[in-house]
């Protein structure tokens, strides 16, 4: 990854991408996963809040996506007060449960950050 991928964060706090109807926000986020993927310029991390982590629990339709992302060394930052809040810690499939101090600290080190 390059210096710049390295210092860009990508923020999701929604189900999906952007806001108006659910099923288009899915739509988008998994048409961005595969671009973002296709394009090759991957963010250093991807941190996801309140119904934002419902998107890496195991049988989302996103989990592949995010796993190839991890694989290629992306981190995945899932906010711990989310997902006790939806009852999904223990049924994360990808990611890595952080405190809100985790993301912050994500944030300040980015020079960039790109909110979904």
């Amino acid at each position: 990854m390059s210096e710049e991928q390295v210092g860009t964060l990508v923020v999701v706090c929604r189900e999906g991408m952007g806001h108006g109807d659910p099923e288009l926000q899915k739509r988008l986020f998994g048409a961005w996963l595969k671009l973002v993927q296709q394009d090759g310029r991957l963010p250093g991390a991807i941190a996801f809040y309140t119904e934002g982590v419902l998107l890496a629990r195991q049988g989302s339709a996103f989990v592949d996506d995010l796993r190839a992302l991890e694989e290629k060394g992306v981190r995945l930052i899932l906010c711990k007060t989310c997902t006790d809040h939806f009852g999904i810690t223990d049924d994360l499939a990808v990611g890595i449960v952080g405190g809100m101090g985790d993301i912050l600290a994500a944030q300040w080190q980015a020079r960039k950050v790109i909110a979904l």
